[in-house]
């Protein structure tokens, strides 16, 4: 243990003689370090998905990093420091863990889960769906939304009714198209379709995020493949010819 306390404190120190010291450093605010926290966190998700243990460990400090920043500069204007952001989340894991540092019991991952949303409800928020950031990207949203309406009841009964509703929101987007509804209309309706798919894929047990980025990869993998081994301009190959390399990269 002394020795994860010690390098967190060496981060700290680092982080107080650079905001002094460096000019880089002692520019930054609140608003400038936004963006990159939040490319810092999508790299660490590429590693997560890469599984690759050393990247996720670099990730990890950079993104550790990023939350000392934020507190040295939230110190410097005498709202709060590190120390109150470890403490809060420190009350917050006990007062939301109540079958652990209390008396109520939890038999499952599930009574966990609504536990923990009723006493949210109970601390104030006014609905069980604001905790659910606005940045959020849509699918990742979707998902967290229909998670957390299911720990108050708000559920299908079994995937066969899910899947159903896929089928409906499909006939009616199909529907949407054929008849050449208004733009806002097709939208809409195709909005509906990709929300059905992604409530299915989290009965099946299946991270839509996930499962999308992987057939992104495969995708990107595949067409770099057609650019490395085209005999020519990829301008000038007819899908036939490009389709033909496509299935030489399936095959490899």
């Amino acid at each position: 243990m002394q020795h994860k306390l010690d390098a967190f404190a060496r981060l700290l120190t680092i982080m107080d003689e650079l905001r002094e010291q460096c000019p880089w450093d002692r520019k930054q605010t609140l608003q400038s370090l936004r963006n990159l926290t939040i490319e810092e966190t999508y790299e660490l998700a590429d590693a997560i998905l890469d599984e690759d243990l050393e990247e996720i460990k670099e990730e990890i400090g950079d993104l550790l990093l990023h939350m000392v920043f934020y507190a040295k500069i939230a110190d410097e204007k005498g709202a709060f420091d590190i120390a109150d952001a470890l403490n809060t989340v420190c009350d917050k894991l006990i007062k939301r863990h109540p079958h652990i540092y209390g008396d109520v019991k939890a038999e499952d991952e599930e009574a966990v889960k609504k536990n923990w949303e009723q006493l949210k409800l109970k601390e104030g928020k006014k609905s069980v769906l604001a905790g659910v950031p606005r940045s959020l990207p849509a699918m990742v949203k979707a998902y967290r939304m229909q998670e957390k309406t299911k720990q108050v009841g708000f559920e299908w009964e079994n995937k066969e009714q899910v899947w159903e509703k896929v089928e409906e929101e499909l006939a009616e987007f199909r529907e949407a198209m054929e008849e050449d509804m208004p733009h806002e209309r097709r939208e809409e309706e195709f909005g509906d379709v990709l929300f059905s798919l992604i409530n299915y894929a989290r009965f099946e047990g299946i991270d839509p995020e996930t499962a999308l980025e992987r057939i992104n990869q495969k995708f990107k993998k595949r067409f770099e493949y057609i650019e490395a081994n085209a005999p020519k301009a990829l301008t000038e190959m007819s899908l036939q010819e490009m389709d033909a390399l496509w299935n030489a990269a399936k095959s490899k």
